[in-house]
């Protein structure tokens, strides 16, 4: 996938895309009206029949002579996950109690008609079943990267869109506002407009802000929200003027994936953390950009670093740790630290057999794995102040 003269970009379509679950159309009145009369059954037995009669809709329209399916979503109806639905009707089958049955009824009920959501996501946790891609262990293994829509590696060092997908469902709600401070090739900002969340991008390197625009404007913005991009050193830059012009005074996520220290040089500008003449360097350096940019997190709310460790001149640094420690010097508590996978790296690419040896002759492992480490915002930070 190219450029062309216009710098406009022609984005790859997944032919193979198909969901794994089916979806039932339900009348939603109908549905709730049969759920309100098992609730006030009074034999076990009697709930069961009719919950075996529900099941036989569900997987046969042509047994439906109560007006319980609808082919499309006019009118009053609720569209289901099929799978889900049948697993909450045969979790009420399995009831040895009309107390658990009602209960199971109740919460069934409650799934249909209302939602319920916390503070920080979108997520309704009364329909938690049928959020299967959002991940809640702390062990992401990840095949491949997400090349679809304007997402695409061509930038050395940039991390998979599933990473800044996974933070921005769990941390985000639509319409909120994310902000990146090493944005690199855009990654954040274009899953930014995938998911209706506004967002901000730091980047120290104009010509890479040049590439990146290209593929944050090739992706669709049907959420109409923001992207901005800010030239500039995340540890000095005001972002006052731009919060301003939004009318905004902080935002709801933080995300930083700095660079591994010296692992790759990103440019030759003295600002880079990238060129830091030693580790002490690059920690001084990267927790400047921790408090340049803490006061503009809500409080309460989201840090997500990604950050990986770096071998060198026969020791193995934990860069990874360092950092996290220097986050905990500021207001934050860390609230999990996520292990993930990565099977092959522009650097090692096709030279797996010359790693394995390297690593038998060095007495070392060969990285196979980051760190994303989630931090909250937990109080005030009394040195800094947003007017």
């Amino acid at each position: 996938m190219k450029a062309n003269n216009s710098n406009q970009i022609t984005l790859p379509i997944d032919e193979n895309f198909t969901t794994s679950y089916k979806i039932i159309i339900l009348n939603k009145t109908k549905f709730l009206e049969e759920l309100e009369k098992l609730e006030n059954s009074e034999k076990l037995d009697t709930i069961k029949n009719q919950i075996i009669s529900l099941k036989a809709i569900i997987n046969n329209y042509s047994n439906d002579f109560i007006g319980l399916i609808n082919i499309n979503m006019n009118g009053d109806t609720i569209s289901l996950r099929t799978d889900i639905i049948i697993d909450e009707l045969d979790q009420i089958l399995k009831s040895q109690t009309l107390e658990r049955a009602k209960y199971y009824i109740k919460r069934l009920k409650n799934s249909i008609d209302k939602v319920k959501t916390n503070k920080i996501n979108d997520i309704n946790l009364l329909k938690w079943k049928e959020y299967n891609d959002v991940l809640t262990d702390s062990l992401w293994i990840f095949d491949k990267r997400d090349a679809s829509g304007s997402h695409l590696g061509w930038y050395w060092g940039n991390f998979i869109p599933q990473i800044p997908y996974q933070m921005m469902m769990r941390y985000t709600k639509r319409n909120d506002w994310v902000l990146d401070c090493f944005l690199g090739s855009g990654t954040t900002l274009i899953e930014s407009k995938r998911l209706g969340r506004n967002g901000i991008g730091i980047e120290l390197n104009p010509k890479v802000v040049d590439e990146a625009k290209k593929y944050i404007d090739a992706e669709p913005n049907k959420f109409n929200v923001i992207s901005e991009i800010l030239i500039g050193d995340s540890r000095k830059i005001d972002l006052k003027p731009i919060l301003n012009k939004y009318n905004i005074n902080q935002v709801q996520l933080l995300i930083m994936h700095p660079p591994y220290h010296d692992i790759i040089q990103f440019s030759n500008d003295s600002n880079d953390l990238s060129n830091s003449e030693n580790t002490e360097s690059f920690l001084k350096k990267f927790g400047e950009v921790v408090d340049n940019m803490t006061p503009f997190l809500e409080k309460g709310r989201y840090l997500a670093l990604v950050i990986g460790d770096k071998y060198s001149k026969g020791e193995w640094i934990p860069l990874g740790f360092y950092c996290m420690n220097e986050i905990l010097k500021r207001p934050y508590i860390l609230k999990s630290i996520i292990v993930k996978n990565f099977e092959e790296t522009r650097a090692k690419r096709n030279q797996k057999e010359l790693w394995r040896y390297r690593a038998l002759v060095g007495g070392f492992y060969i990285f196979k794995h980051e760190y994303i480490m989630l931090f909250k915002k937990n109080e005030v930070n009394k040195n800094a102040f947003i007017e």
